[in-house]
Order: C-alpha cells, then sequence, then structure tokens
C-alpha cells in the first residue's frame, strides 16, 4: 500500500509505519488479523453514519506488548533493535503513526515533538522491559547509526 510500511528483518514483522499523507476510501485495517493490537484507517463522507454498537467480551492471551506511537508535532529518528544490535531507523513526522510489534526500538527527537502512545494494559509495576547496555553515543561517535 502507498504511504505504509511494513518493516520487515527477514520475514519477521518489526513495524508498521503510516505516513500523514496516506488516504483510502472506507474501512481499512493496516494491521496483520494475528497482532494484540490493531490499526485501522477509516474514511467517510459527510454524512456516513456508523451503526452504534459496542465490542463483545473476548478472553484473549498477550505475550508482548505492542506500541502505537501518533506524532501529534515534531520529528523524530525511530532507531530499531535486533539481538541488541541498531537493525536501521526510520524518520518520523507530524502526523505520522507507528505501530511497533517486536524488536527494540529507541528514539533521537530530532526537534520539539509530541507524541501520543497507546499501548496494551493493565499498567504494571514489574520490570517489564529491557534497557540496551551500551552507550548510544559512543556508536554515534563510531559512525554506526
Amino acid at each position: 500500500m502507498k504511504n505504509v510500511e511494513y518493516l520487515k528483518s527477514k520475514k519477521k514483522l518489526i513495524a508498521i509505519i503510516i505516513k500523514n499523507n496516506f488516504k483510502k476510501k472506507g474501512i481499512n485495517f493496516l494491521t496483520p488479523n494475528k497482532l494484540s493490537l490493531q490499526v485501522g484507517y477509516m474514511n467517510h463522507n459527510k454524512n456516513h453514519k456508523i451503526k452504534p454498537h459496542h465490542h463483545l467480551k473476548q478472553k484473549r492471551v498477550v505475550h508482548n506488548t505492542n506500541e502505537i506511537l501518533y506524532i501529534k508535532k515534531g520529528r523524530l529518528r525511530v532507531n530499531f533493535f535486533l539481538n541488541g544490535k541498531k537493525f536501521t531507523h526510520r524518520i518520523l513526522s507530524s502526523g505520522d503513526l507507528i505501530a511497533i510489534v517486536s524488536g527494540g526500538h529507541g528514539f533521537d527527537i530530532i526537534e520539539k515533538t509530541e507524541i501520543i502512545e497507546v499501548k496494551q494494559g493493565p499498567f504494571s509495576k514489574k520490570k517489564i522491559k529491557y534497557l540496551f547496555k551500551f552507550n548510544y553515543l559512543i556508536l554515534l561517535r563510531l559512525g554506526i547509526k
């Protein structure tokens, strides 16, 4: 799909990036059905109605935390890591959205940025993320960016 990137390493999905200028009529779900967090895009004409509804209770098992980031304003670089090593990066700007579904990630803020983050709950006070043990500034000086 134009303006939607499915970032992969080999066949493993790492992230889905939806650029601000993505446009398609109707209802379009951009995430694979098996993901525990779904992203849909809707584009309807004036006076279109979506019937009132609620979602039925379902038991779901979630094994990892997915994140959705909406870049409300600004620019940032998203750095992607696999097996503790930098794999690639992407630049996101105002209006872009990213669903991070696997691997590690970090962010370098390029200009003043506002982000809205969505991820599965409930919030846990337990250690649920691993911080890489290397000095990112040293990697930048070595030209690994």
